[in-house]
Parts: structure tokens; sequence; C-alpha cells
């Protein structure tokens, strides 16, 4: 079937190939007639197409005069004949010819069905006269861009101030565009001294990548043809956890509730707990109640210990702790005995106060403890090894917590309270009594 497929394509071929009038025979031109005719000509210029992808497209060619002669399409840069008059000589399904034979200039018309990126190109309408006459015509086939995620990043993870580099490619036509953008809109940290807003070209290259250069990036290809697409990287950026106390020395009366904090910087999320001095670790219970909720950026958790009805045996250290599987650190607070504000009712068993509520009246963003204040600072802890670090500056990873002495009033005894108090009295009832002599004497 193949064969006789191949021998009819190849007759017709040699008909189409040996023009009117030329013997296959001899290399003599032996006139077909002796009645004079005009040669065929093209009636029209075949017209340039720009169809997308998937769409079906119909060039025409139109010639008058064509006679006995037979009219061929071809597919220019790949060199292929398509159709012969009215037979389809190529294999490709989606190549169709037809022509219009009640036009006074016959139309032959080249259907081609689900245009793909491969059919672009010159086509050529040949009449096989003695010497063959062409026409050309382009048919430009765009294509909606598409990312290829085999040759792109997919989500990926990274230890924190390691360089990262992103790629995206995208074929269609024309050749797209790429551009990156993070998902929040937030700028994008090239490197310590750049940052933009969007970046162009297929690769993204972001030097000592930081905590803060977490989340999504999005890489977008665009050319002349809609829809353009995207694709989301999520980048996840690890580091060891990273503490940060408000409050290291808080003083607390006996029977009064108290609440500290610590909060925690840490990817992967840490595992987070309280542990008393002896190592033990603080459940919920009815003395104590511990909370945590997840801050923003996400790796951001507030911790939160309330401890209940303080008693001696409350006061000495508290620790927070978080783990992860890049490292762990621990922060230490010291609860201490105070007195309760004279301005305040001694609390009792039965109805306890927040002494969280009123140490928030007397300090703001400093510790007052025994006459100093103590300023509010940031622990690291790895492998033992402490540091002081601000935490909204990450490159800053030591500063020492500074301390003021206040001159505080030396509290006074009762004994002299009293003696004060009855000197005032004794001064006042002589002063009356003189007053009182002065006022006879005038009468």
């Amino acid at each position: 079937m193949v064969l006789r497929y191949y021998i009819g394509a190849l007759v017709l071929l040699v008909s189409f190939l040996a023009p009117k009038g030329v013997s296959s025979n001899s290399n003599a031109i032996i006139p077909s007639t002796n009645v004079i005719t005009e040669e065929p000509e093209f009636t029209d210029v075949i017209e340039n197409v720009t169809v997308p992808a998937g769409r079906n497209v119909k060039l025409a060619c139109s010639v008058k005069n064509l006679g006995s002669y037979k009219v061929a399409w071809m597919h220019f840069e790949q060199s292929a004949i398509l159709t012969v008059h009215n037979h389809v000589i190529t294999r490709n399904p989606r190549i169709s010819v037809t022509h219009d034979k009640h036009d006074k200039f016959k139309t032959w018309f080249l259907h081609i069905a689900n245009v793909q990126e491969e059919d672009k190109g010159r086509y050529m309408c040949q009449i096989n006269t003695v010497t063959a006459k062409t026409q050309f015509g382009y048919v430009h086939v765009v294509v909606p861009p598409n990312i290829d995620d085999s040759l792109s990043s997919s989500d990926i993870i990274v230890r924190e101030n390691s360089n990262v580099t992103l790629k995206c490619r995208a074929h269609g036509s024309p050749h797209p565009t790429i551009k990156w953008k993070r998902d929040d809109n937030s700028k994008i940290n090239i490197n310590r001294s750049t940052s933009v807003y969007d970046w162009d070209g297929e690769m993204l290259e972001i030097t000592k990548i930081s905590r803060l250069d977490m989340g999504a990036y999005l890489c977008i290809a665009s050319n002349t043809v809609p829809p353009s697409v995207s694709k989301r990287i999520k980048v996840s950026v690890d580091f060891s956890p990273m503490l940060q106390i408000p409050h290291q020395l808080v003083g607390v009366p006996l029977n009064f509730n108290v609440t500290l904090e610590c909060f925690t910087e840490a990817h992967p999320t840490s595992l987070n707990y309280w542990t008393r001095e002896d190592g033990h670790m603080i459940h919920d219970s009815k003395k104590y109640k511990t909370e945590q909720s997840v801050g923003v950026p996400s790796y951001r958790t507030h911790m939160r210990l309330t401890i209940y009805n303080v008693q001696h045996s409350d006061y000495g250290t508290v620790k927070c702790v978080a783990k992860n599987p890049r490292g762990e650190t621990d922060g230490t607070i010291r609860l201490y005995l105070s007195t309760p504000p004279t301005n305040s009712p001694a609390s009792t068993v039965e109805n306890f106060k927040d002494w969280s509520d009123i140490r928030s009246d007397i300090i703001a963003n400093n510790t007052i403890i025994n006459g100093q204040i103590h300023s509010n600072s940031v622990h690291v802890s790895e492998k033992n090894i402490k540091h002081i670090s601000n935490i909204n500056d990450i490159d800053r990873f030591e500063q020492k917590s500074s301390e003021k002495k206040l001159n505080w009033p030396i509290e006074e005894s009762k004994a002299d309270s009293v003696n004060k108090i009855q000197n005032v009295i004794l001064g006042m009832i002589l002063f009356l009594g003189l007053m009182i002599q002065q006022r006879i004497i005038s009468i």
C-alpha cells in the first residue's frame, strides 16, 4: 500500500514537472498544437498570514489562463512538495487543497489545520510552465509563552548567608521575556547594596540570602501573544534559633501573678518550652500557664509564661528554650522578691493582682531593679556560647546592654517621721499661743 502511494506521487510529480509541449522521450520541443494560447499568470499576490498556534489557516493562489498546466504548493524552508493540482502529496494529515472551479480566475487554496510552530515559513505556489512561475506567501505562527518546568527552578531550602540562583526558562513565538517579582510585592534584595521591585532575565541571583528574603518569588513569562504565564517558586531560608527577652530581671511581690515573655526567630519552626532552674520542663497546671503565638513573618513566635500566686519557691531563674535542626538557644529570666506599690491595697491569696499590670505602669522599655535600669536585650545561644544581638538588624551580632544607676532617696525610719510630725504640731501650738497673747494685750 505504501509502495503504491509513492508510485502514484511519483507519477504526479513527473506529470507536473514535464511542461506541456515538451516530450519526455526526446530532447526536441514538439509543439502540442498550432493554436497559440496565452501563458498562465498569477492574478493576485499571496497574502502573508499571522496565526496563533492551534488555529486553521488558508492560503490562496489565483491563476488565469491555466489551461492544461497544473498548480503545486510547496513549503520552501522544508523543501517539501505539499500538493499538485487536486492531489495531496505530503503525508501530513493537516494539509488539504481545494479550488474554485466557477471562479473566472481559478483560485487554489492550501489549507493547514491546527497550525503548529513548525508550520511557519514561506509557502510557494508554482505553475509548471516551461520556465516555472512561482510566488510566495509567508505564514507566521505565534505561540503564547510556556514555562518549561524541567529547566526551571522548583521550591528550594537554603542556609542563611548562602548564595542562591533561581532559573526560569520559557519558550514561545516570539521568544518570551522573563521578569521576576516577589509574591508579596516587597523588594528583591539582590545583594547588600541593591534592592529592586522586579528583575529581568532568566536567572535571578541573590548574594548572601537573609531570612528577610524568605518567601515566594514569581517568574513571569510574556510575549506579544496573550496570555502571560507565571511560576511560583518558594524560597525557604534555614537558620538556628534566636531569642529576644524584653525583661531579664523581673521583680514581683508575694501572692501576685506575673507573666514572663520571650520572642523567638527560627526556621524550620523551633520547639519552644520553659524550664525551671533545675532544668525541669514547665507544663500547664494551676500554677503555670504557657502560651505561644505565631508572628509576622511566620518564623517569629511570641512565648509567654504566667505564674500564679508567686511564692518564695518561685523566685530564681526561669529559662525559655528554642530548638530546631539547625541549633538551639536559651535565655534566662531571673525572678526576685519586691515590695508591692504603696498606692495599691495589699494583695491576698483569695484575690491576686497581676503584677505585670503594675510593672507596666512603672517601667516602659527598661526594667528597674534595685535602683538600676536594665535595657532590653536579645540573646542568641549556640553551643553554650551566648551573644547579644538586635533582632531588627541581623548583621549586628553583638552589643552590650547599658546600665544606668539612679540615686534613690534613703528610706527614713518611722521614728524620724513621728518626731517631725510632733515638732510641726508643737510649733503650731506655740504660734497660736503667741497670737492669743498679743490679742489680749491689745485689748
